[in-house]
């Protein structure tokens, strides 16, 4: 046998899952027969599609066997489907290649319960028999090949892999019993385990047991092996939905997601008519631990007609509801439908088209029916629906109904059309404020003389804003406008802020000149109250936070963003600078009054040894 070490992550998972953090040990069964599942699924497709294996002799089928006498207690969970070879073991069994996993281990709290909702979104698997199990063993056998192997391991850090025997294609997996695991070896316990979690796989499940005989008098008589069919094996999203309960969408949600809880909310449609075809889509109830990460794992499976054929074609969805999970089944495609034809296939455009108006009618329906769901749903997904703005223009009126932001006025989340409706009279737009931290753009001094004019700004500090909103433009024929640009400014204007700009003309030239290439412009503040300056950009340039996003992006060769000062003509400081006639104090107090306008905002001070040296000079005189 040749040994392998378990990859670092798979360790910490096992040692994690090994110590309970799941609330219900029995899910590794669920876990044996949803792989299993997903094995057949994939022979099957093979067997319609593949001239090499359309003769081959294919029952599909899972057998579960126990042994509940004797000192050692076993499970075996036996299926015909595709199997593995011993390179497929090590990727399948030994590591995890997921570039987000130490992102995945790096969320983990220590608290159980959140953790193990963490781990069920992450899927684990296979490795949730180490639960139970002090040693597992699989034989296995890849369909098209002659050779089988066998995997062993007791999940604490090394695996074997060495060449075995196996009639046919499939996977069994056979768990020797620990401690935590005994209670499991018994008819009862398996049934009822099958019949809650996989009654709805859809291919037969038989569960093998001895059964005893008694006579009139209750004497046994004997003894006879039995194999009996536990589950109901019916594709459950082609069932009516009113034969389905909602404890049967909830389970299957959990098979097809490996997730622990059940969904927020889930939509099944059933389509007949030019094209007829079924979905079953399903949001969890937290976003999937690698929504961000590149190599995402898409969620919905395709069928047709009920065969499987693929679940990691990313074209299935827009990739803004890439959290979305589920089923779509079609009668109208090919069953051998490759995944070049399928992203130029016009039935599957169709189905993909109308699922995605289905699903934003969903969210409609339940942020109008259900605010407090929405919100929990806002609060894990809020960020991707906002994506669907940039990317999905088609869409956009909807999604602009159903994104939220936060507000200088609304407690918790507010939507546009709420903003709307609580502008003052004479109010002619909506304004906003971006920026990569919330707090730091409730105390921005742009916000001051809103505030005082009682004007609400939205508050939006997710990265994905700065990209997504200047394209909206309007909203419902109001117009959105950032604060952080300069033509925003102009709204709060009256002629005393004229005649104000009037009088501070020779102190702007005198600034202007000292701060030279360091700034676009200096120009009287209409938007601030307490606060001596504050910096804004050009309307044509990008603001100071999108610019550090493109270079954190790796655009070097960007042209410097040059902010726009504003002064506050009615502040002391600014008030004093008109007869200051000491030409070094002056510059001094511009720098000061540019570098802690830059820092309020969260840019970067250009020069901060020059800064502190100012500070220092100015707290001199001061003192």
């Amino acid at each position: 046998m040749a040994k392998h070490q378990f990859q670092t992550e798979v360790n910490q998972l096992l040692n994690l899952i090994v110590h309970s953090l799941y609330s219900h040990k029995e899910i590794f069964l669920r876990e044996l027969i949803s792989n299993s599942s997903d094995a057949l699924d994939k022979m099957k497709y093979l067997t319609l599609t593949d001239e090499k294996f359309k003769e081959l002799s294919f029952d599909p089928r899972i057998d579960v066997e126990f042994t509940e006498e004797g000192n050692e207690k076993t499970i075996t969970v036996r299926d015909t489907g595709i199997g593995m070879n011993d390179t497929d073991l090590v990727e399948s069994l030994g590591t995890i290649a997921k570039s987000g996993t130490r992102e995945f281990l790096g969320q983990l709290t220590g608290d159980k319960r959140k953790d193990s909702n963490l781990i069920g979104q992450f899927g684990v698997g296979f490795y949730s028999v180490f639960m139970v199990a002090d040693k597992a063993e699989v034989v296995t056998r890849k369909a098209g090949e002659e050779k089988a192997w066998k995997w062993v391991s007791d999940g604490q850090g090394e695996f074997e892999i060495a060449e075995a025997e196996r009639d046919t294609q499939g996977t069994t997996v056979t768990l020797h019993l620990g401690e935590e695991g005994t209670e499991f070896a018994s008819r009862w316990q398996i049934e009822q385990i099958v019949k809650k979690y996989s009654n709805h796989i859809a291919f037969p499940i038989f569960l093998h047991y001895t059964k005893t005989e008694y006579d009139d008098k209750g004497k046994e008589k004997g003894k006879t092996p039995t194999v009996e069919q536990i589950n109901s094996a019916a594709a459950l999203w082609k069932r009516p939905k009113s034969e389905i309960t909602e404890e049967e969408y909830h389970e299957f949600f959990k098979t097809i997601s490996h997730d622990t809880e059940d969904p927020l909310f889930y939509l099944h449609t059933q389509a007949e008519g030019t094209m007829e075809y079924t979905t079953l889509f399903y949001v969890p109830k937290h976003a999937p631990f690698d929504m961000y990460q590149v190599d995402y794992r898409p969620g919905v499976k395709l069928y047709v007609k009920r065969v499987f054929i693929t679940d990691d074609d990313k074209e299935l969805m827009p990739t803004y509801l890439r959290f979305v999970r589920g089923i779509i089944d079609s009668e109208d495609l090919p069953l051998n439908v490759s995944r070049e034809i399928l992203q130029q296939n016009r039935v599957m455009a169709k189905i993909r088209e109308s699922s995605v108006k289905k699903i934003l009618g969903e969210f409609a329906r339940v942020a109008q029916e259900d605010p407090e769901k929405w919100l929990e749903f806002i609060e894990q997904y809020n960020r991707p629906l906002k994506e669907g703005l940039y990317s999905d223009f088609g869409n956009r009126e909807q999604l602009l109904e159903l994104v939220r932001f936060k507000s200088t006025k609304a407690e918790g989340w507010t939507s546009l059309a709420e903003y709307k409706e609580r502008m003052l009279p004479d109010q002619k737009s909506i304004y906003y404020i971006t920026g990569d931290n919330e707090e730091t753009l409730r105390r921005s001094p742009l916000l001051e003389a809103y505030r005082n004019k009682d004007i609400e700004v939205l508050i939006m500090a997710q990265d994905v804003d700065e990209l997504v909103i200047p394209m909206i433009g309007t909203y419902k024929e109001t117009e959105l406008k950032s604060v952080n640009r300069s033509d925003a400014g102009e709204d709060l204007k009256s002629e005393k802020d004229q005649k104000k700009d009037d009088e501070l003309k020779p102190v702007i030239e005198r600034m202007k000149k000292v701060l030279g290439e360091n700034v676009k412009d200096v120009v009287t503040s209409v938007r601030l109250a307490d606060s001596p300056s504050c910096i804004v950009v050009d309307e044509s340039d990008p603001t100071m936070q999108m610019a550090q996003m493109m270079k954190a992006m790796g655009q070097k060769d960007l042209p410097e963003v040059k902010p726009i000062l504003e002064i506050n003509p009615d502040h002391a400081i600014v008030t004093r600078m008109k007869a200051l006639e000491d030409d070094e104090r002056f510059a001094d107090a511009a720098f000061l009054l540019l570098d802690q306008a830059l820092l309020v905002e969260g840019a970067p001070v250009k020069e901060p040894a020059e800064f502190v040296k100012r500070l220092n000079r100015v707290m001199e005189t001061a003192l």
